[in-house]
């Protein structure tokens, strides 16, 4: 089981269909640093743990695919 030595919250997001997505910066009892990445949904949480290079790599895929859609779907 993984232990958390420390968690901050980065920030947080409401998303379609009543989820909410928070992301958490994550210190491993050893001293890596993770981002967390939870979405609620209702009581069930899942969590996704990703490195600094796995982040940025998922993070510039979202950047592209939100920018070549312009914002369309964006809640008013």
């Amino acid at each position: 089981m993984t232990v958390f030595h420390e968690v901050r919250e980065l920030a947080a997001f409401q998303a379609p269909w009543g989820r909410e997505v928070r992301l958490q910066e994550a210190t491993l009892d050893g001293g890596m640093i993770i981002l967390r990445v939870r979405i609620r949904e209702g009581n069930r949480f899942t969590d996704l743990e990703l490195t600094a290079e796995k982040a940025a790599e998922i993070g510039d895929a979202i950047g592209a695919w939100g920018r070549r859609q312009g914002g369309q779907g964006r809640p008013g």
